[in-house]
């Protein structure tokens, strides 16, 4: 099970964390990612990671403002996310992978293995 934290309401320019932890099995040898799903649109890849941590992708609407990292002693993911905008909206969604995260940022939401529920975040102008 997958539960993702940390949303709330922030204002254009500011920072939020959220974190995914994993409980009932261990995901430290799966890839993990982000999506995120705004209102009346379709879910979609915000950024993955490796099992190690190594390796990190992002798609080009949030590259240089989120990271992505992970803890696996605490079975957890997190998504720092700098410099919000407006359409930074979203519901975020954690998920873990059985393909590496290269594949899972090409697959989309048709690569996810186990999804999480949603944390709100909200960024007003």
């Amino acid at each position: 099970q997958l539960q993702a934290s940390g949303g709330g309401l922030v204002q254009a320019g500011g920072s939020l964390r959220l974190s995914c932890e994993a409980s009932g099995r261990t995901f430290s040898r799966l890839a993990m990612s982000w999506f995120r799903q705004a209102p009346g649109k379709e879910r979609v890849f915000v950024a993955a990671i490796n099992w190690s941590g190594g390796s990190t992708y992002y798609s080009d609407s949030v590259g240089g403002r989120f990271t992505i990292s992970r803890d696996n002693a605490k079975n957890t993911v997190y998504l720092q996310m700098n410099s919000l905008k407006p359409e930074d909206t979203a519901v975020y969604f954690c998920a873990a992978h059985a393909v590496p995260p290269e594949a899972a940022q090409a697959m989309g939401i048709m690569g996810v293995e186990y999804w999480g529920k949603g944390t709100q975040v909200t960024v007003s102008s």
